[in-house]
């Protein structure tokens, strides 16, 4: 009877948990049990694995073989486990040193022919074996770039497991990742080649600058569009804890590339208006997959012709809005997925959206129940909103406006300021800063407070909204370079929050 140990990780959501696999092979008729709650395709594996071992050279045991993965309890998800189920099974056959399996975390699918084939998740795998204290990884060749942005514990990638079985044996080497290099900033639209709007331009330079959400109404190619794909230009560049939780999101996603295995910019994801609920919040059979609120997290989530989705998908928004954050129950467990976000609207006045509004054919009450389906409590939520109007001929043939160079310097200078002023409390942003902190802590004089507190006394916004429209008021304090706002700033925050959307 011979027993041997391996270590994987599970991953869920962007958490990990290292998985202990054990193979123990002892007397009966041959076969393969596994125990440990596997899914489907971690059943399949044994066949996998088995077919594997033997195309590698080496022997597969000629007697009963039981593989257990523990925690018991934890459900077991995908083909991360095959390298080390392969590995605990040949360390029970003595083909591998039991020393060098014990100090090493396997991650990676195995083909019949033995090749290791990438898989989702190995950065927070990688993380999750980092803050385990384990020193060294081995993962697939293909993935070695992103297993490699994780400080502080070597990465090794396997091409075959015939290759992974002579290192374990000291008889060969396995690739080590290069030296990490950053990919240059991805080139996007400039800010100049937008005619006219600029109102529209100023507050996509504010919602930049503090964080905030943005709505855009307006006849459809007024520039709408071009505006929220020009916004990530603007935004500043991730810091390496940011970059590491974005990317580990993406990874778990399937949606990283190897020329850019590192996301540093602010994503931008815009999902297509006849997207389900699950696809925007996340979802999925067995363990949930991200969605499209989580692949923008530190990014923009930008929603094009917003009137014509769905109010169930609309309203699902109401919560990471809030919370930052999504927990979606399946069937294997619950995945918790970071969704801070920047939320950027765009929608038509109404169904015929002509041109020039003295034009539309719609009945009133077709205007309002067009936009209707954005609920008060979404629009609550939204800190600016602009109605663009048609660009006039001399727009167009005037002088070029600012370039995304330009309103990017003064976007960090107030992100920067910003940054400075609440970075005892922990927030990073003015979107970030609590409502009771705003009206307490870091309250303004009377003075400045007033065109607020009209606006209370009038109903023409509620709790939630004066504490939005204060956040917008430091932002553009922020970028006026002035120590706190005024009356002014707070009265230019009311005036986004009052045009409303049609």
């Amino acid at each position: 009877m011979a027993l041997g140990r391996a270590w994987s990780v599970a991953v869920s959501g962007i958490d990990g948990q290292v998985v202990e696999i054990e193979a123990d092979i002892g007397r009966g008729l041959p076969g393969v049990t596994m125990v440990g709650l596997p899914d489907t395709a971690l059943q399949e594996s044994r066949d996998r694995v088995r077919a594997a071992v033997s195309n590698s050279g080496a022997k597969w045991p000629d007697s009963k073989v039981v593989l257990a993965l523990s925690p018991a309890t934890l459900p077991k998800v995908g083909s991360v486990y095959d390298l080390g189920l392969a590995c605990a099974v040949l360390d029970a056959a003595d083909v591998v040193p039991t020393e060098a399996v014990s100090r090493t975390v396997l991650l990676g699918e195995l083909a019949l022919d033995g090749r290791v084939r990438p898989v989702r998740g190995v950065l927070p795998a990688v993380l999750t074996a980092k803050k385990h204290g384990w020193s060294r990884v081995v993962v697939p060749t293909a993935t070695m770039t992103e297993a490699a942005l994780v400080d502080g514990i070597d990465v090794y990638g396997a091409e075959t497991l015939r290759e992974l079985v002579l290192w374990l044996q000291g008889d060969g080497p396995l690739e080590r990742p290069d030296p990490r290099a950053l990919p240059p900033r991805a080139v996007r639209g400039d800010l100049s080649e937008v005619v006219g709007q600029h109102e529209a331009r100023r507050a996509i330079e504010v919602a930049a600058a503090g964080a905030h959400h943005l709505m855009l109404t307006g006849p459809p190619g007024i520039g709408k569009t071009m505006l929220a794909q020009r916004l990530p230009g603007i935004l500043p560049d991730l810091d390496e804890s940011h970059a590491l939780e974005v990317t580990a999101i993406h990874s778990v996603a399937g949606t990283l590339t190897s020329d850019r295995p590192l996301v540093t910019e602010p994503p931008f994801i815009a999902p297509h208006h006849t997207a389900s609920v699950s696809s925007l919040i996340g979802g999925g059979t067995g363990m949930a997959k991200p969605g499209a609120v989580s692949r923008a997290h530190r990014g923009v989530l930008f929603l094009d012709e917003v009137a014509e989705m769905g109010t169930k998908t609309l309203e699902a928004l109401r919560t990471p809005l809030e919370d930052g954050e999504v927990r979606i129950a399946r069937r294997d467990g619950v995945a918790r997925y970071p969704a801070r976000f920047q939320l950027i609207l765009a929608a038509n006045p109404c169904p015929c959206a002509p041109p020039r509004d003295a034009d539309c054919v719609c009945a009133p009450t077709a205007r309002r129940r067009y936009l209707g389906r954005l609920s008060g409590p979404l629009l609550d939520r939204v800190d600016l909103r602009v109605r663009m109007q048609a660009v006039a001929t001399s727009a167009l043939m005037g002088e070029t406006g600012e370039s995304t160079d330009d309103v990017r310097a003064r976007v960090a200078r107030a992100r920067a300021a910003a940054r400075e002023r609440w970075a005892e409390h922990g927030w990073a942003t003015n979107a970030e800063v609590p409502g009771p902190a705003l009206r307490q802590k870091f309250r303004l004089p009377r003075a400045a407070l007033e065109p607020v507190e009209w606006a209370l006394r009038k109903g023409a916004i509620t709790a939630r909204g004066a504490d939005r429209a204060l956040r917008v008021a430091w932002t553009l304090s922020d970028l006026d370079g002035s120590d706190s706002p005024s009356a002014t700033h707070v009265a230019a925050a009311l005036d986004f929050r009052d045009r409303g959307v049609a």
